[in-house]
Protein backbone atom coordinates (compact mmCIF):
# COMPACT_ATOMS: atom_id res chain seq x y z
CA UNK A 1 0.00 0.00 0.00
CA UNK A 2 1.27 3.31 -0.99
CA UNK A 3 2.35 5.45 2.13
CA UNK A 4 0.93 8.91 0.37
CA UNK A 5 -2.50 10.08 -0.16
CA UNK A 6 -4.98 8.34 -2.73
CA UNK A 7 -1.45 6.76 -4.55
CA UNK A 8 0.46 10.06 -4.66
CA UNK A 9 3.86 9.36 -5.38
CA UNK A 10 7.06 11.13 -3.78
CA UNK A 11 8.80 14.26 -6.06
CA UNK A 12 11.42 13.03 -7.80
CA UNK A 13 13.81 16.14 -7.88
CA UNK A 14 15.88 14.60 -10.57
CA UNK A 15 14.33 16.18 -13.65
CA UNK A 16 17.10 14.45 -15.99
CA UNK A 17 16.16 11.19 -14.91
CA UNK A 18 12.63 11.47 -15.43
CA UNK A 19 13.84 12.62 -19.35
CA UNK A 20 15.71 10.00 -19.74
CA UNK A 21 12.96 7.66 -18.54
CA UNK A 22 10.76 9.29 -20.95
CA UNK A 23 12.74 9.19 -24.03
CA UNK A 24 12.13 5.49 -24.44
CA UNK A 25 8.52 5.07 -23.81
CA UNK A 26 6.74 6.41 -26.84
CA UNK A 27 6.32 9.96 -25.79
CA UNK A 28 4.31 12.13 -23.00
CA UNK A 29 0.96 11.12 -24.45
CA UNK A 30 -1.05 10.81 -21.04
CA UNK A 31 -2.20 7.05 -20.87
CA UNK A 32 -0.36 6.02 -23.73
CA UNK A 33 -3.13 7.00 -26.69
CA UNK A 34 -1.62 6.92 -30.09
CA UNK A 35 -2.01 10.16 -31.80
CA UNK A 36 -2.18 10.53 -35.80
CA UNK A 37 1.85 11.45 -37.05
CA UNK A 38 3.23 10.45 -34.02
CA UNK A 39 2.63 12.87 -31.95
CA UNK A 40 3.30 13.24 -28.07
CA UNK A 41 0.73 15.40 -26.73
CA UNK A 42 -2.55 17.63 -28.33
CA UNK A 43 -1.21 20.40 -25.95
CA UNK A 44 2.10 20.29 -27.28
CA UNK A 45 5.05 23.58 -28.93
CA UNK A 46 2.85 23.42 -32.42
CA UNK A 47 -0.31 24.59 -29.51
CA UNK A 48 -3.67 22.91 -29.18
CA UNK A 49 -5.12 19.82 -32.08
CA UNK A 50 -9.15 19.35 -31.92
CA UNK A 51 -7.99 16.53 -34.21
CA UNK A 52 -5.75 15.42 -31.89
CA UNK A 53 -7.79 15.67 -28.70
CA UNK A 54 -10.51 14.29 -30.41
CA UNK A 55 -8.78 10.90 -31.12
CA UNK A 56 -7.20 10.81 -27.81
CA UNK A 57 -10.84 11.22 -25.73
CA UNK A 58 -12.24 8.56 -28.38
CA UNK A 59 -9.65 6.08 -26.73
CA UNK A 60 -9.93 7.37 -23.62
CA UNK A 61 -14.05 6.81 -23.39
CA UNK A 62 -12.86 2.72 -24.62
CA UNK A 63 -10.54 2.84 -21.76
CA UNK A 64 -13.10 3.86 -18.95
CA UNK A 65 -15.80 1.22 -20.83
CA UNK A 66 -13.10 -1.28 -20.27
CA UNK A 67 -13.01 -0.45 -16.70
CA UNK A 68 -16.55 0.18 -16.06
CA UNK A 69 -17.43 -3.33 -16.76
CA UNK A 70 -14.53 -5.20 -15.09
CA UNK A 71 -15.03 -2.91 -11.81
CA UNK A 72 -18.11 -1.63 -11.56
CA UNK A 73 -20.02 1.52 -12.16
CA UNK A 74 -19.90 2.97 -8.98
CA UNK A 75 -21.89 6.07 -8.93
CA UNK A 76 -20.94 9.19 -10.33
CA UNK A 77 -19.24 10.60 -7.25
CA UNK A 78 -15.54 11.24 -6.88
CA UNK A 79 -14.26 7.80 -5.33
CA UNK A 80 -15.90 4.81 -7.28
CA UNK A 81 -16.81 3.01 -4.11
CA UNK A 82 -18.52 0.19 -5.27
CA UNK A 83 -15.17 -0.14 -6.20
CA UNK A 84 -13.76 0.35 -2.49
CA UNK A 85 -15.99 -2.26 -1.04
CA UNK A 86 -15.52 -4.77 -3.73
CA UNK A 87 -11.88 -4.71 -3.18
CA UNK A 88 -12.19 -4.78 0.53
CA UNK A 89 -14.41 -7.71 0.99
CA UNK A 90 -11.59 -9.33 -1.21
CA UNK A 91 -9.03 -8.66 0.58
CA UNK A 92 -10.92 -9.62 4.02
CA UNK A 93 -11.79 -12.95 2.25
CA UNK A 94 -14.46 -15.11 4.70
CA UNK A 95 -14.81 -14.29 8.15
CA UNK A 96 -16.37 -15.94 11.11
CA UNK A 97 -19.22 -14.46 12.89
CA UNK A 98 -19.19 -13.19 16.54
CA UNK A 99 -20.68 -16.09 18.66
CA UNK A 100 -23.25 -15.23 21.01
CA UNK A 101 -21.01 -15.76 23.98
CA UNK A 102 -18.29 -13.81 22.80
CA UNK A 103 -20.95 -10.67 22.10
CA UNK A 104 -21.80 -11.17 25.67
CA UNK A 105 -18.57 -10.94 26.53
CA UNK A 106 -18.27 -7.67 25.02
CA UNK A 107 -21.51 -6.09 26.72
CA UNK A 108 -20.58 -7.12 30.01
CA UNK A 109 -16.57 -5.70 29.43
CA UNK A 110 -18.27 -2.47 28.21
CA UNK A 111 -20.79 -2.55 31.20
CA UNK A 112 -17.89 -2.80 34.03
CA UNK A 113 -15.62 -0.03 31.71
CA UNK A 114 -18.67 2.66 31.60
CA UNK A 115 -19.09 2.31 35.95
CA UNK A 116 -15.59 2.70 36.40
CA UNK A 117 -15.42 5.28 33.69
CA UNK A 118 -17.95 7.29 36.20
CA UNK A 119 -15.78 8.43 38.62
CA UNK A 120 -12.82 8.99 36.38
CA UNK A 121 -14.43 12.19 34.49
CA UNK A 122 -17.56 14.32 34.40
CA UNK A 123 -18.55 13.69 31.13
CA UNK A 124 -21.72 10.50 31.10
CA UNK A 125 -22.11 7.76 29.34
CA UNK A 126 -22.32 8.40 25.27
CA UNK A 127 -22.94 4.58 23.99
CA UNK A 128 -26.18 3.89 23.65
CA UNK A 129 -25.49 0.62 22.88
CA UNK A 130 -22.45 -2.35 22.30
CA UNK A 131 -22.14 -4.43 19.60
CA UNK A 132 -19.12 -6.69 18.46
CA UNK A 133 -18.68 -6.10 14.75
CA UNK A 134 -16.87 -8.60 12.04
CA UNK A 135 -14.24 -6.91 10.15
CA UNK A 136 -16.86 -6.98 7.26
CA UNK A 137 -19.73 -5.22 9.54
CA UNK A 138 -16.99 -2.57 10.53
CA UNK A 139 -16.37 -2.06 6.36
CA UNK A 140 -19.75 -1.53 6.04
CA UNK A 141 -20.87 0.10 9.41
CA UNK A 142 -17.63 2.71 8.98
CA UNK A 143 -17.85 3.54 5.15
CA UNK A 144 -20.34 6.86 4.77
CA UNK A 145 -17.95 8.25 7.41
CA UNK A 146 -14.86 7.41 5.23
CA UNK A 147 -17.16 9.08 2.22
CA UNK A 148 -16.90 12.42 4.04
CA UNK A 149 -13.29 11.79 4.89
CA UNK A 150 -12.07 11.03 1.79
CA UNK A 151 -14.78 13.20 -0.85
CA UNK A 152 -13.22 16.78 -0.16
CA UNK A 153 -9.82 15.77 -1.05
CA UNK A 154 -10.97 13.09 -4.25
CA UNK A 155 -12.97 16.58 -5.45
CA UNK A 156 -10.53 18.69 -4.90
CA UNK A 157 -7.68 16.41 -6.78
CA UNK A 158 -10.47 15.71 -9.87
CA UNK A 159 -10.94 19.15 -10.27
CA UNK A 160 -6.87 19.82 -10.31
CA UNK A 161 -6.54 17.47 -13.70
CA UNK A 162 -9.55 18.95 -15.30
CA UNK A 163 -7.84 22.38 -14.64
CA UNK A 164 -4.48 20.87 -16.29
CA UNK A 165 -6.40 20.67 -19.60
CA UNK A 166 -6.01 23.87 -21.72
CA UNK A 167 -9.50 26.04 -21.87
CA UNK A 168 -9.69 25.15 -25.34
CA UNK A 169 -9.54 21.58 -24.48
CA UNK A 170 -11.86 21.66 -21.69
CA UNK A 171 -14.56 22.99 -24.22
CA UNK A 172 -14.43 20.94 -26.59
CA UNK A 173 -14.11 18.15 -23.97
CA UNK A 174 -17.18 19.01 -22.85
CA UNK A 175 -19.71 15.58 -21.99
CA UNK A 176 -16.13 13.50 -21.97
CA UNK A 177 -15.21 15.34 -18.86
CA UNK A 178 -17.38 12.87 -16.99
CA UNK A 179 -15.15 10.39 -18.07
CA UNK A 180 -12.39 11.98 -16.47
CA UNK A 181 -13.88 12.14 -12.87
CA UNK A 182 -14.96 8.94 -13.68
CA UNK A 183 -11.24 7.57 -13.85
CA UNK A 184 -10.40 9.31 -10.98
CA UNK A 185 -12.87 7.37 -9.04
CA UNK A 186 -11.63 4.61 -9.79
CA UNK A 187 -8.60 5.49 -9.30
CA UNK A 188 -9.25 6.49 -5.47
CA UNK A 189 -11.61 3.87 -5.03
CA UNK A 190 -9.16 1.63 -5.59
CA UNK A 191 -6.76 2.94 -2.96
CA UNK A 192 -9.65 3.32 -0.50
CA UNK A 193 -10.36 -0.22 -1.11
CA UNK A 194 -7.10 -1.66 -0.50
CA UNK A 195 -6.73 0.49 2.97
CA UNK A 196 -9.69 -0.62 3.80
CA UNK A 197 -9.11 -4.03 3.49
CA UNK A 198 -6.14 -4.01 5.56
CA UNK A 199 -7.61 -1.90 8.74
CA UNK A 200 -10.81 -3.73 9.19
CA UNK A 201 -8.64 -6.69 10.23
CA UNK A 202 -6.71 -5.02 12.73
CA UNK A 203 -8.34 -2.34 14.16
CA UNK A 204 -9.24 -3.10 17.57
CA UNK A 205 -12.52 -0.36 17.56
CA UNK A 206 -14.96 2.18 15.98
CA UNK A 207 -12.92 4.56 17.24
CA UNK A 208 -9.53 3.34 16.60
CA UNK A 209 -7.51 6.24 14.64
CA UNK A 210 -9.15 8.68 17.09
CA UNK A 211 -12.27 9.81 14.73
CA UNK A 212 -15.41 8.91 15.55
CA UNK A 213 -16.02 6.49 12.52
CA UNK A 214 -19.39 4.39 13.47
CA UNK A 215 -23.18 5.34 13.83
CA UNK A 216 -23.45 8.23 16.80
CA UNK A 217 -24.03 6.25 19.95
CA UNK A 218 -22.68 2.89 18.98
CA UNK A 219 -19.73 1.46 20.72
CA UNK A 220 -17.84 -1.39 18.67
CA UNK A 221 -15.58 -4.16 19.84
CA UNK A 222 -14.09 -6.48 17.10
CA UNK A 223 -12.88 -8.91 19.14
CA UNK A 224 -10.61 -11.08 16.80
CA UNK A 225 -8.30 -8.05 16.45
CA UNK A 226 -8.44 -7.79 19.92
CA UNK A 227 -7.40 -11.47 20.64
CA UNK A 228 -4.70 -10.58 17.63
CA UNK A 229 -3.43 -7.87 19.66
CA UNK A 230 -3.27 -9.92 23.15
CA UNK A 231 -0.83 -12.43 21.75
CA UNK A 232 2.66 -12.20 23.17
CA UNK A 233 1.31 -9.76 26.58
CA UNK A 234 1.56 -10.91 29.93
CA UNK A 235 -2.00 -9.30 30.59
CA UNK A 236 -5.39 -12.27 30.85
CA UNK A 237 -7.50 -11.81 27.76
CA UNK A 238 -10.51 -10.36 29.97
CA UNK A 239 -8.20 -7.71 31.13
CA UNK A 240 -7.74 -6.72 27.77
CA UNK A 241 -11.09 -6.78 26.83
CA UNK A 242 -12.27 -4.54 29.65
CA UNK A 243 -9.46 -2.14 28.80
CA UNK A 244 -10.08 -1.54 25.25
CA UNK A 245 -14.04 -1.26 26.04
CA UNK A 246 -13.11 1.55 28.26
CA UNK A 247 -11.00 3.35 25.74
CA UNK A 248 -13.87 2.70 23.01
CA UNK A 249 -16.06 4.45 26.07
CA UNK A 250 -14.18 6.91 26.70
CA UNK A 251 -13.90 8.21 23.07
CA UNK A 252 -17.91 7.51 22.92
CA UNK A 253 -18.31 9.93 25.80
CA UNK A 254 -16.12 12.61 24.19
CA UNK A 255 -17.77 12.84 20.98
CA UNK A 256 -21.52 12.70 21.93
CA UNK A 257 -20.91 15.57 25.17
CA UNK A 258 -18.57 17.87 22.96
CA UNK A 259 -21.26 18.54 20.08
CA UNK A 260 -18.52 20.51 17.93
CA UNK A 261 -16.03 17.83 17.63
CA UNK A 262 -16.99 15.64 15.17
CA UNK A 263 -17.76 18.30 13.14
CA UNK A 264 -14.41 20.62 13.84
CA UNK A 265 -12.26 17.49 12.59
CA UNK A 266 -14.29 16.62 9.34
CA UNK A 267 -14.13 20.30 8.74
CA UNK A 268 -9.95 20.58 8.93
CA UNK A 269 -10.08 17.84 7.04
CA UNK A 270 -11.79 19.53 4.25
CA UNK A 271 -9.43 22.93 4.78
CA UNK A 272 -6.60 20.38 3.97
CA UNK A 273 -8.31 18.99 0.54
CA UNK A 274 -8.84 22.81 -0.46
CA UNK A 275 -4.68 23.34 -0.36
CA UNK A 276 -3.77 20.41 -3.28
CA UNK A 277 -1.70 21.05 -5.81
CA UNK A 278 -0.70 19.19 -8.48
CA UNK A 279 2.17 18.81 -10.66
CA UNK A 280 0.50 17.46 -14.10
CA UNK A 281 3.24 16.44 -15.29
CA UNK A 282 3.38 13.27 -12.96
CA UNK A 283 0.52 12.40 -14.73
CA UNK A 284 2.31 12.10 -18.35
CA UNK A 285 4.90 10.07 -16.67
CA UNK A 286 2.74 7.86 -15.04
CA UNK A 287 0.77 7.25 -18.34
CA UNK A 288 4.23 6.72 -20.37
CA UNK A 289 3.68 3.47 -22.65
CA UNK A 290 0.65 2.32 -20.47
CA UNK A 291 -1.35 -0.28 -22.31
CA UNK A 292 -5.28 0.21 -21.92
CA UNK A 293 -6.15 -3.11 -22.07
CA UNK A 294 -4.77 -3.53 -18.59
CA UNK A 295 -7.03 -1.06 -17.18
CA UNK A 296 -9.66 -3.59 -17.67
CA UNK A 297 -7.51 -6.10 -15.18
CA UNK A 298 -7.82 -5.31 -11.21
CA UNK A 299 -4.97 -6.82 -10.39
CA UNK A 300 -2.74 -4.77 -13.18
CA UNK A 301 -4.43 -1.96 -12.40
CA UNK A 302 -3.74 -2.13 -8.74
CA UNK A 303 -0.33 -2.31 -9.59
CA UNK A 304 -0.27 0.98 -11.61
CA UNK A 305 -1.70 2.58 -8.53
CA UNK A 306 1.28 1.83 -6.68
CA UNK A 307 3.55 3.56 -8.71
CA UNK A 308 1.29 6.78 -7.96
CA UNK A 309 -1.35 8.86 -10.03
CA UNK A 310 -0.64 12.04 -8.88
CA UNK A 311 2.35 14.55 -7.32
CA UNK A 312 0.98 16.64 -4.15
CA UNK A 313 2.64 19.88 -3.53
CA UNK A 314 2.61 20.83 -0.25
CA UNK A 315 1.32 24.61 0.85
CA UNK A 316 1.05 26.34 3.56
CA UNK A 317 -2.29 26.27 3.99
CA UNK A 318 -2.04 22.13 4.25
CA UNK A 319 0.44 22.44 6.70
CA UNK A 320 -1.27 24.42 8.90
CA UNK A 321 -4.51 22.24 8.03
CA UNK A 322 -2.67 19.21 9.07
CA UNK A 323 -0.96 20.72 12.53
CA UNK A 324 -4.57 21.75 13.52
CA UNK A 325 -5.79 17.87 12.98
CA UNK A 326 -2.53 16.61 14.42
CA UNK A 327 -2.99 18.84 17.37
CA UNK A 328 -6.88 17.84 17.81
CA UNK A 329 -6.08 13.86 17.35
CA UNK A 330 -3.41 13.88 20.08
CA UNK A 331 -5.44 16.11 22.56
CA UNK A 332 -8.54 13.23 22.03
CA UNK A 333 -6.19 10.33 22.27
CA UNK A 334 -4.11 12.10 25.48
CA UNK A 335 -7.55 12.62 27.09
CA UNK A 336 -8.58 9.68 26.46
CA UNK A 337 -5.39 7.55 27.83
CA UNK A 338 -5.58 9.71 30.92
CA UNK A 339 -8.92 9.02 31.73
CA UNK A 340 -8.68 5.27 31.32
CA UNK A 341 -5.24 5.33 33.42
CA UNK A 342 -7.75 7.14 36.17
CA UNK A 343 -10.53 4.61 36.16
CA UNK A 344 -8.88 1.46 35.69
CA UNK A 345 -5.18 1.87 37.17
CA UNK A 346 -6.29 0.71 40.87
CA UNK A 347 -8.14 -2.26 39.38
CA UNK A 348 -6.11 -3.43 36.67
CA UNK A 349 -2.61 -3.28 36.65
CA UNK A 350 -1.60 -4.01 33.68
CA UNK A 351 -3.45 -0.58 32.24
CA UNK A 352 -0.04 0.95 32.12
CA UNK A 353 1.52 -1.37 30.01
CA UNK A 354 -1.31 -1.85 27.63
CA UNK A 355 -1.41 2.27 27.63
CA UNK A 356 2.09 2.08 25.99
CA UNK A 357 1.80 -1.12 24.33
CA UNK A 358 -0.70 1.07 22.27
CA UNK A 359 1.47 4.05 21.81
CA UNK A 360 4.97 2.02 20.62
CA UNK A 361 1.85 0.31 18.22
CA UNK A 362 1.94 4.40 16.39
CA UNK A 363 5.55 4.70 17.17
CA UNK A 364 5.90 1.48 14.90
CA UNK A 365 3.61 2.95 12.06
CA UNK A 366 0.64 0.59 13.42
CA UNK A 367 -2.72 -0.03 10.41
CA UNK A 368 -4.33 2.63 11.36
CA UNK A 369 -1.56 5.31 11.40
CA UNK A 370 -0.27 4.01 7.98
CA UNK A 371 -3.82 3.89 6.58
CA UNK A 372 -5.55 7.70 7.81
CA UNK A 373 -1.78 8.70 6.27
CA UNK A 374 -2.27 6.89 2.91
CA UNK A 375 -5.77 8.21 2.83
CA UNK A 376 -5.50 11.86 4.46
CA UNK A 377 -1.62 12.27 4.36
CA UNK A 378 -1.29 12.92 7.91
CA UNK A 379 0.96 10.59 10.76
CA UNK A 380 -0.59 11.07 14.49
CA UNK A 381 3.29 11.32 15.50
CA UNK A 382 3.73 9.83 18.71
CA UNK A 383 5.95 13.12 20.22
CA UNK A 384 2.50 14.91 20.05
CA UNK A 385 0.49 11.75 21.95
CA UNK A 386 2.83 12.16 24.24
CA UNK A 387 2.41 15.84 25.03
CA UNK A 388 -0.74 15.59 25.10
CA UNK A 389 -1.67 13.33 27.73
CA UNK A 390 1.22 14.90 29.86
CA UNK A 391 -0.68 18.25 29.45
CA UNK A 392 -3.63 16.11 30.48
CA UNK A 393 -2.33 14.67 33.39
CA UNK A 394 -1.06 17.72 34.55
CA UNK A 395 -3.79 19.46 34.21
CA UNK A 396 -5.56 16.50 36.29
CA UNK A 397 -3.32 16.77 39.01
CA UNK A 398 -3.27 20.75 39.26
CA UNK A 399 -6.81 21.96 38.64
CA UNK A 400 -8.77 18.78 39.16
CA UNK A 401 -10.82 16.19 37.02
CA UNK A 402 -13.97 19.02 36.58
CA UNK A 403 -11.40 22.04 34.80
CA UNK A 404 -10.08 19.39 32.84
CA UNK A 405 -12.96 18.65 31.52
CA UNK A 406 -14.38 21.91 31.21
CA UNK A 407 -11.41 22.87 28.69
CA UNK A 408 -13.38 20.96 25.79
CA UNK A 409 -16.97 23.30 26.53
CA UNK A 410 -16.15 25.29 23.62
CA UNK A 411 -12.89 24.46 20.74
CA UNK A 412 -11.37 28.29 21.48
CA UNK A 413 -10.45 26.70 24.95
CA UNK A 414 -8.22 23.73 24.07
CA UNK A 415 -4.77 23.67 24.00
CA UNK A 416 -2.54 24.87 20.77
CA UNK A 417 0.18 23.07 19.46
CA UNK A 418 2.37 25.40 21.50
CA UNK A 419 0.50 24.91 24.48
CA UNK A 420 2.00 21.12 23.63
CA UNK A 421 5.93 22.33 24.15
CA UNK A 422 4.67 23.91 27.37
CA UNK A 423 2.06 22.78 29.36
CA UNK A 424 3.13 24.34 31.97
CA UNK A 425 1.74 27.77 30.87
CA UNK A 426 -1.37 26.28 30.10
CA UNK A 427 -2.38 25.26 33.30
CA UNK A 428 -1.51 27.81 34.43
CA UNK A 429 -4.08 30.17 32.63
CA UNK A 430 -6.56 27.62 34.02
CA UNK A 431 -5.62 27.87 37.14
CA UNK A 432 -4.74 31.36 37.84
CA UNK A 433 -6.10 34.68 36.41
CA UNK A 434 -7.82 32.48 33.38
CA UNK A 435 -10.46 30.72 35.66
CA UNK A 436 -13.64 32.80 35.11
CA UNK A 437 -12.88 33.06 31.76
CA UNK A 438 -12.86 28.93 31.48
CA UNK A 439 -16.18 28.79 33.05
CA UNK A 440 -17.75 31.42 30.74
CA UNK A 441 -16.63 30.75 26.90
CA UNK A 442 -18.41 33.74 25.82
CA UNK A 443 -16.32 35.67 28.11
CA UNK A 444 -13.12 34.54 26.55
CA UNK A 445 -14.82 35.35 22.92
CA UNK A 446 -15.52 38.91 24.27
CA UNK A 447 -12.43 39.07 25.19
CA UNK A 448 -10.63 38.09 21.74
CA UNK A 449 -12.88 40.40 19.82
CA UNK A 450 -12.27 43.52 22.19
CA UNK A 451 -8.24 42.47 21.93
CA UNK A 452 -8.62 42.44 18.00
CA UNK A 453 -10.84 45.78 17.18
CA UNK A 454 -8.07 47.28 19.87
CA UNK A 455 -5.23 46.11 17.81
CA UNK A 456 -7.14 46.91 14.30
CA UNK A 457 -7.42 50.52 16.39
CA UNK A 458 -3.78 50.62 16.95
CA UNK A 459 -2.46 51.87 13.63
CA UNK A 460 -4.58 54.44 12.90
CA UNK A 461 -3.36 56.18 16.47
CA UNK A 462 0.53 55.48 15.24
CA UNK A 463 0.00 57.33 12.14
CA UNK A 464 -1.04 60.89 13.88
CA UNK A 465 1.89 63.34 14.29
CA UNK A 466 2.07 65.54 17.02
CA UNK A 467 -0.24 67.92 15.42
CA UNK A 468 -2.80 65.48 15.24
CA UNK A 469 -2.82 65.69 11.60
CA UNK A 470 -2.48 61.80 9.18
CA UNK A 471 1.17 62.26 7.92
Amino acid sequence: MSDTPFGFSNPDDDPDRKKDEGSGSGGGNPFGFGLPGGSDSPFGAQGFDPAQFGQMLSQFGQMLAGMGSAMGTGGSGPVNYEIAAKLARQQIGSVTPVSAGTADAVRDASRLAELWLDAATTLPAGATKTVAWTPVEWLESTLDTWKRLCDPIAEQVNGMMLQGLPEEARAMAGPMMGMFSQMGGVAFGSQLGQALGQLSKEVLTSTDIGLPLGPAGTAALLPAAIETFGEGLEEPAQEILVFVAAREAAHQRLYSHVPWLRQRLLAIVEEYARGIRMDMSSIEDLAQGLDPSALSDPSKLEEILKQGAFEPQTTPEQIAALERLETMLALVEGWVETVVIDALGDRLPGVAALSETLRRRRATGGPAEQTFATLVGLELRPRKLREAAALWRKLTTDAGMDARDRVWEHPDLLPDASDLDNSAAFVDRVIGGGTGVFEDPIAQLRETMEREQAERDQPDQDTDDDSGKKP
